[in-house]
């Protein structure tokens, strides 16, 4: 069944019925179908689906780098047309350029808004700070390890002050360690800079260690299946203690049995 959230806001970011249709030479794909959702401004939102159900295709709906079919996005208010400064995004793979500095990267949207010199440098030297990444300003991407490389790419997208960051499995490709450290951080600089962020993962730990909520994915076609209310079982602050907890446990096994039926429906449609 197909879960509607139907509450909306000027305030808030709104997906509005989307439908996203791919044509191909073999015929229409429907990867998303009639998706509605309501994210509040500073809430944590983590989206979470088996492998193609269309959630990395949804944050990049509401980033703008890909066109609905039916439907629209809604950010305080605005329908959203394409890629803007009120949207930063983070990918699972760093997309730092590597002839800047970090610092230089950091800086790069900055310089592009045509902000002044000693602000940028400032606003730089800030968001550097945040990621833990001080004293590196002036390394290149090639110097730093990756779970540094992925701190310079958040410290960029939050330099630009977005209403919203979305970010894109951006610790996928991180070893089990350094992810779990990551998402650490990632905590501590929502408390410091609340953002309103949408998340997509396939990490059912890391959605509910994370997320004030947790909207799963069904198997394609992509709908909201069910959204799991974490902040109500799992108060913060958190720390990495919590993924023991009798509440946390609880959120795990239904998330595992919604993703576990939905993988069952790919087997069988396969």
């Amino acid at each position: 069944m197909q879960i509607k959230d139907v509450e909306t806001s000027n305030t808030g970011l709104d997906v509005d019925n989307v439908t996203k249709i791919y044509e191909t030479q073999k015929g229409n794909i429907l990867a998303l179908d009639n998706i509605s959702l309501h994210v509040k401004p500073n809430e944590f939102l983590a989206l979470l689906g088996t492998s193609g159900c269309g959630k990395s295709t949804l944050l990049r709906i509401i980033c703008g780098l890909e066109k609905t079919t039916e439907g629209k996005i809604i950010n305080q208010g605005k329908t959203i047309t394409g890629p803007g400064a009120d949207r930063g995004m983070v990918f699972q793979a760093y997309n730092l350029f590597p002839w800047m500095t970090i610092s230089e990267n950091i800086q790069f949207g900055l310089k592009q808004k045509k902000a002044s010199g000693r602000q940028v440098r400032e606003i730089a030297e800030h968001y550097a700070d945040l990621v833990g990444l001080k004293g590196f300003e002036n390394q290149y991407p090639n110097s730093l390890s990756g779970g540094m490389r992925q701190r310079v790419a958040i410290a960029r997208a939050l330099a630009n002050d977005p209403s919203v960051l979305l970010l894109d499995e951006p610790f996928g490709a991180l070893d089990m360690q350094t992810r779990g450290v990551m998402q650490e951080l990632l905590l501590d600089i929502w408390q410091k800079s609340p953002k309103t962020i949408i998340m997509v993962t396939h990490d059912i730990d890391e959605a509910i260690f994370l997320a004030d909520r947790v909207a799963i994915m069904s198997a394609r076609p992509g709908k909201i299946k069910e959204i799991l209310d974490v902040k109500d079982g799992i108060p913060r602050p958190r720390n990495y203690h919590v993924k023991t907890s009798q509440s946390f446990i609880e959120y795990k096994e239904r998330a595992t049995d919604i993703i576990r039926e939905e993988s069952m429906k790919l087997l069988k449609l396969s």
